[in-house]
């Protein structure tokens, strides 16, 4: 942070350090071992020691790979890393040095431009699950539309579970009709039963105040509308950018958990732990990114201090008896007059300690820490 940034807005008694320096910072992933892993944008992997009272080791190259290796996580004795057309594996033990030799591909996945993301999740079972978004606004890509005859690699916008039970592993729709999911974490539901939550990134071309950016549950089979549908002003509105029909009925659209004011760009997304000192005023974290609208249009024509400010964002999410909630968390990172963005927050994951951990990919780009009394 610049010696003239304004004073950050953080919670009562906590204090927020900048771990290290790091070059396009992606996704976090600690594991069981305490190893925290990072990917990026820059073609590296970055791994640091954590330990239970919260010290962090250096943080270090642990290997390079091309294809944008955006997120990863270990499981049992593998190490998986998704990059934009594949998800690539390799045997790993804690501490062990890697190469990129060191790594095979062990499932294509549909690739291409635009939203091109991958990120990664281990389920409550030791399921693998991977979101993805469609290419743009309205492109007409569906993930579960093998059997409309959708291509592989239009088969986009939403979560996908690798199937492993088979002779060779093969993806199987999870939830479909997101634009663009980057943040996934499960979380117990009401009823007690494990739910995984995704942040989504909403279209640009209806301007700068709709519709909303969507905190949803990703459940099996479930669909979210997009691009045919958006959510606006508390209902799903047809969107006629896009002329193909939609592959499911208005109806069965499921509803989200919580909104975003659009064009936030909501990346990683965190369970509170119980307990914590957060946790009576919000259910998860998300990390705010910003996106590059501004207003009043929404095209990146207008002034920059007018756009989302990037933030740590906490939510209460929504139940059938409750409305969600927005609670700021960490807030001043966008200069209100020049827009100059230090700092843009893309994961968020709790630490053991319940320290929250935080990704910046650009601005003061790093990993940070914020700690609390």
């Amino acid at each position: 942070m610049p010696s003239d940034a304004p004073a950050l807005k953080l919670p009562e008694g906590a204090t927020l350090e900048r771990l290290a320096s790091l070059d396009s910072p992606r996704m976090l992933h600690l594991t069981d071992a305490g190893e925290l892993l990072i990917g990026s944008r820059a073609e590296r992997v970055y791994r640091a020691q954590l330990t239970p009272d919260g010290s962090l080791s250096a943080v270090k190259t642990l290997v390079e790979l091309s294809g944008y290796p955006h997120s990863l996580v270990v499981r049992g004795d593998k190490l998986y890393v998704a990059t934009t057309a594949a998800l690539l594996v390799a045997d790993y033990s804690h501490g062990e040095s890697l190469t990129r030799d060191d790594f095979r591909e062990l499932i294509a996945l549909p690739g291409g431009g635009g939203h091109n993301s991958r990120t990664l999740s281990l389920g409550p079972e030791g399921d693998l699950y991977l979101a993805l978004g469609i290419q743009g606004n309205c492109s007409n890509q569906y993930l579960a539309g093998s059997e409309q005859g959708y291509s592989f690699s239009e088969r986009r916008g939403g979560v996908l579970r690798l199937e492993e039970s088979g002779d060779a592993p093969h993806w199987q729709p999870w939830a479909s009709g997101l634009r663009n999911p980057v943040g996934l974490t499960w979380q117990l539901g009401i009823e007690g039963e494990p739910r995984l939550l995704a942040t989504n990134n909403g279209p640009d071309h209806w301007g700068y105040e709709q519709p909303h950016e969507l905190v949803v549950a990703a459940r099996e089979g479930s669909f979210h509308g997009m691009p045919w549908y958006q959510w606006v002003d508390g209902r799903w509105q047809a969107d006629d950018c896009i002329t193909s029909d939609s592959p499911r009925e208005r109806d069965e659209i499921a509803a989200p958990l919580a909104e975003i004011p659009a064009r936030s760009a909501p990346m990683g997304i965190a369970v509170v732990p119980p307990e914590h000192p957060l946790s009576a005023d919000m259910d998860v974290v998300v990390a705010v990114h910003g996106s590059w609208g501004t207003a009043p249009s929404g095209n990146a024509a207008g002034a920059p201090a007018s756009r989302r400010e990037p933030r740590l964002l906490g939510l209460k999410l929504a139940t059938p008896d409750t409305e969600a909630r927005l609670v700021p968390v960490l807030t001043g990172l966008q200069d209100s007059s020049s827009g100059q963005r230090w700092i843009r927050p893309l994961d968020v994951l709790f630490g053991p300690d319940g320290s929250l951990y935080f990704t910046s990919d650009s601005g003061a780009a790093g990993l940070y820490r914020l700690t609390f009394d």
